[in-house]
């Protein structure tokens, strides 16, 4: 994948009626995450660990900092919060692809300062199998 521009890694939640992206994010990241299955034992080569494939838990993070673009977006992420509720969601990466399907929002941090604007922190974790749909 050749060299993307920060700004066109998306982060979209579902609003009821499609996709809309999530406020003014000027930092995004994804992680993913498996969690290993140690299966090691007293007969293990050379006393080498041993890991039992496709048996971990996987699981996606999206973080996010910036500020928010309008009142709908600030809306429908403070509602989601709150609510507690789980919402589809969509990362969109430039020239590669997207990631779907349902996240929590597991926190929302607002910050100020006095001659600046309001910005907030998001993170989100997955809450069910996500696709991967390539470009």
């Amino acid at each position: 994948m050749p060299a993307q521009k920060g700004k066109d890694l998306l982060l979209k939640m579902d609003d009821g009626e499609g996709f809309t992206t999530v406020a003014g994010l000027r930092t995004k990241t994804l992680a993913f995450n498996a969690q290993t299955v140690d299966v090691t034992h007293a007969e293990s080569a050379g006393r080498w660990r041993e890991l039992l494939a496709g048996a971990g838990v996987k699981r996606a993070s999206v973080a996010g900092a910036g500020i928010f673009k309008d009142a709908a977006s600030d809306a429908l992420v403070r509602q989601a919060f709150f609510d507690g509720v789980v919402k589809d969601c969509q990362v969109v990466i430039p020239d590669f692809g997207t990631v779907e399907g349902p996240f929590q929002i597991s926190a929302l941090e607002f910050s100020g300062a006095h001659d600046g604007e309001v910005a907030f922190e998001i993170t989100l974790e997955s809450a069910g199998e996500l696709t991967f749909t390539s470009l």
